[in-house]
């Protein structure tokens, strides 16, 4: 495993690493807020209207 690190500079594949996981979750929470079951920001208000244009079986 040391002779991985030879060929890469650990300092900017960690800092890499960090950045490209921060943008994957950033990415991954703005997805699940766009849809209208996942969005805790608006509250479920939203939600309900949209359950509720759902006919019932």
């Amino acid at each position: 495993m040391h002779k991985l690190w030879l060929l890469f500079d650990p300092r900017r594949a960690l800092v890499a690493l960090g950045v490209f996981l921060f943008s994957l979750a950033l990415l991954i929470h703005f997805i699940v807020l766009s849809t209208n079951r996942f969005n805790w920001i608006e509250g479920t208000s939203k939600a309900a209207a949209a359950n509720s244009a759902l006919p019932s079986k």
